[in-house]
């Protein structure tokens, strides 16, 4: 049976950073990751209640939909894939309509084991946000808290479904910020046949304030923003792999 009511942390009408286009975004609460650098730590809390049904989301994206040109409705979080269901159905309905559908994830809760979800789900997906945390296993755990290997796993899948996919990648000083470790994104990257963006982002400080009203430590307060000229870098670094690659594979 579908699952027509999920859990929802808020909504934002207008968003431009969550897909093409002017998006509706829909922010899922619950989060198995512990990202050090995670801007929204007060979707991480599955036992957190605020229930809504797709009837109710899709007529506030009805009310709104004049002003979304050419964008339409993301799932994000939190992580939108511990809900799985319940996005399936969202983007099933949404889609029945005509809306864009992008899914904003980290792929974490994906299984090789429980392939029918997953299946079911891109059918009504237009387009996946995958956010590659760290590509090296190791530093992964210490940043997230989790193996990369899900994530990993889920980017292979996506490219074998042909999926369209843009990937993003938090460049942190001292962390990600690293040549060794970004050419090897890139060569991973080369991998994949589905890659229609690769958007680096920089990383900021700005969620302290967010931590210090939650009364919760945040874990990089040390750690400096990365530079405009620094994530250009960064996003050459990865470019250049992955063309150095894609030429070695050829």
């Amino acid at each position: 049976m579908a699952q027509t009511v999920g859990n929802i942390h808020s909504i934002e009408s207008l968003g431009t950073v969550d897909g093409p286009g002017i998006r509706f975004v829909v922010f899922l609460q619950g989060c198995p990751m512990r990202c050090m650098y995670c801007h929204n730590p007060d979707t991480w809390d599955f036992n957190i209640k605020q229930k809504m049904n797709i009837d109710e989301i899709l007529k506030k994206y009805d009310s709104v939909k004049e002003f979304l040109k050419n964008g339409g409705l993301t799932a994000t979080g939190g992580e939108p894939l511990a809900q799985i269901e319940f996005v399936t159905e969202l983007f099933k309905q949404a889609r029945a309509k005509n809306i864009h559908t992008t899914l904003d994830t980290s792929g974490i809760t994906f299984r090789e084991d429980n392939l029918e979800k997953f299946d079911e789900l891109i059918k009504y997906t237009s387009l996946v946000m995958l956010d590659i945390k760290h590509i090296n296993n190791e530093e992964h755990v210490k940043l997230t808290g989790h193996s990369n290997q899900r994530i990993l796993s889920f980017a292979k899948y996506l490219s074998e479904k042909k999926i369209p996919v843009w990937i993003r990648h938090v460049v942190i000083p001292g962390i990600t910020y690293n040549k060794t470790y970004l050419r090897q994104l890139g060569e991973f990257l080369s991998t994949l046949n589905n890659i229609q963006a690769l958007d680096v982002l920089p990383y900021h400080n700005m969620a302290i304030v967010k931590y210090e009203k939650l009364k919760k430590e945040y874990p990089l307060k040390n750690i400096p923003p990365l530079t405009k000229e620094q994530a250009t870098d960064a996003r050459n670094v990865i470019l250049d792999a992955m063309r150095e690659a894609k030429r070695n594979q050829g």
